[in-house]
C-alpha cells in the first residue's frame, strides 16, 4: 500500500513537471530539425525559425499535456469531478456566478499586466535575464491563429485542470494548504520558463497565486478557469495590437 502511495505521488510530480520538460524537448527537436533539414548554418537564423514555430509547439504540447493528465487521473482513480470540475448546487453555486467571480479578477489582472506589469517586466529584463528583453510577444505573435488556439481554446482548460485541478488536489492531500498552494505556484511558474526568469516569477506568483486562491476559496475549478480564460483573451488581444502596431 505504501509503495502504491509513493508511486502515485511520483506520478503527481511528473505530471506537474511534464509541461516544462516537453517545452524543452520541443525546442531541442525543432532546433535540430531546422538545422539538419534546412541545412541552415546560421545560429541566429535557426533561433528565429524556432521562435516562429513557438505557437505551433504550444498547440501540440497542450494536447499532449491533456493526454498525460487523463492518463494520470485514470491511474490515480480520479474523475473530472474529483479535481474540481463540479459545482456544489446545495451550497447555492451557479455556473454563471462562479464564472463571473473568476472573470472579474482575471480581467483586472490582465489590465494590470498590460499597463503596469508588462513594462515592468521589460525593464527588469533589460537589467538581467536569460532571454532578450521584450521579445516574448514577438515570438508568440509570429503565427496568431495557432497562438490564439493554444492560448485561448486550450491553455485555460488544460493548465487549470493540471495545476489547480489534479495537481492542487493531490498536493492538498499530502501537504498543508499554504505549502500546497506555494508548490502549485512554483510548478505553474516554471511552466513559463521560456519567457525568462522574471516571467516565471510573474506568472507563478501573481497569476498562479490568484488562480490557486480562487480554486481553494470557491472549491471548484470554474472560477480559476474563468479568470485564466479572461486573462488570456485580453493577453491575446494585446499581442495582436502590439504586433499590428
Amino acid at each position: 500500500m505504501a509503495n502504491n502511495s509513493t508511486q502515485s505521488f511520483k506520478r503527481t510530480w511528473w505530471t506537474l513537471l511534464a509541461a516544462p520538460i516537453l517545452f524543452l524537448a520541443g525546442i531541442v527537436v525543432v532546433s535540430i530539425y531546422f538545422g539538419v533539414v534546412t541545412q541552415e548554418q546560421n545560429a541566429n537564423a535557426i533561433q528565429q525559425m524556432v521562435a516562429d514555430s513557438t505557437p505551433y509547439q504550444l498547440v501540440v504540447i497542450q494536447i499532449w499535456l491533456l493526454l498525460i493528465l487523463t492518463k494520470s487521473m485514470k491511474s490515480d482513480g480520479l474523475t473530472w469531478k474529483d479535481i474540481g470540475w463540479t459545482l456544489r448546487v446545495a451550497d447555492g453555486q451557479q455556473l454563471w456566478r462562479e464564472a463571473l467571480i473568476g472573470a472579474i479578477p482575471g480581467i483586472a489582472l490582465a489590465l494590470l499586466y498590460v499597463y503596469i506589469l508588462s513594462p515592468m517586466l521589460t525593464s527588469l529584463q533589460q537589467v538581467w535575464d536569460y532571454v532578450p528583453a521584450g521579445e516574448l510577444f514577438t515570438a508568440l505573435g509570429a503565427s496568431l491563429i495557432p497562438f490564439a488556439i493554444a492560448d485561448v481554446l486550450l491553455a485555460p482548460f488544460v493548465e487549470e485542470s493540471i495545476y489547480r485541478g489534479y495537481g492542487l488536489t493531490r498536493l492538498l492531500g499530502k501537504f498543508n494548504q499554504p505549502v500546497a498552494i506555494a508548490l502549485s505556484m512554483f510548478f505553474f511558474g516554471i511552466l513559463h520558463w521560456t519567457g525568462g526568469f522574471w516571467y516565471i516569477l510573474l506568472t507563478g506568483i501573481v497569476a498562479g497565486g490568484l488562480f490557486a486562491w480562487l480554486r481553494v476559496s470557491r472549491k471548484n475549478i470554474i472560477a480559476p478557469f474563468a479568470a485564466h480564460l479572461a486573462l488570456n483573451i485580453v493577453e491575446t488581444i494585446f499581442i495582436v495590437m502590439t504586433i499590428g502596431g
